[in-house]
């Protein structure tokens, strides 16, 4: 189903959107990878998970998980529910999992969509994966897939690019893990989609953007 399912969506988006891939070269074709990227739309993961030819098994809010039929489709695709009501040990482990079998593990940093499309501040779970498996993270810039909403966008056949950077690894440290350290390790994240996207959609200089 899967197969089947991942056919039609990129149907839909060869029909539906002006798509262009960018960085197709950065992609590993195998291997364990986290996959981070910046979160406009409710699209975001089937675009990732169709256009970036690998199976992405993603992090996803719960609320996804209780209507049957979305909890279908995104299960289909791989994805799998984080739970607020949990502890995060339980996320943590089923991530670990993903990515010790060899797996694409896929995560929204910001941890929901933005609204103004621009950059918003990231939350620390993707930098404490990464730093516990050595994982190689594989950043991507998501552009035009906020206009991906109402009805009307399919006749517009909105520009939806993604941009795909390079691997790159998180600095080694032998001391234990501190949370400043966690977060220096989110901004080397964040940083590195940052520079995939354009202007606009960067954090503004008010809110402290990165320059």
């Amino acid at each position: 189903m899967y197969y089947i399912l991942k056919i039609v969506a990129d149907l839909l988006i060869i029909l539906t959107t002006r798509f262009r891939i960018q960085g197709v070269e950065n992609i590993p074709s195998q291997g364990p990878v986290l996959v981070v990227a910046n979160h406009l739309s409710v699209s975001d993961p089937v675009l990732l998970g169709v256009k970036l030819r690998r199976k992405i098994i993603f992090m996803a809010k719960e609320e996804l998980f209780k209507n049957w039929f979305e909890s279908y489709i995104v299960r289909q695709f791989g994805a799998f529910p984080v739970y607020r009501s949990r502890t995060n040990r339980d996320t943590l482990r089923r991530a670990n999992l993903v990515l010790q079998q060899g797996y694409a593990l896929g995560m929204f940093p910001e941890g929901k969509r933005s609204k103004e499309a621009h950059l918003m501040p990231a939350l620390y779970g993707s930098a404490l994966i990464a730093y516990h498996n050595k994982a190689p993270i594989l950043p991507v810039g998501i552009i035009g897939t906020e206009k991906i909403k109402g009805f009307n966008w399919i006749w517009r056949r909105p520009e939806v690019t993604l941009v795909v950077g390079r691997v790159f690894h998180l600095p080694e440290e032998k001391t234990v893990l501190t949370k400043d350290q966690l977060a220096q390790y989110t901004e080397i994240i964040m940083k590195r989609i940052e520079d995939l996207l354009p202007e606009k959609y960067k954090v503004p200089a008010k809110d402290g953007g990165r320059g």
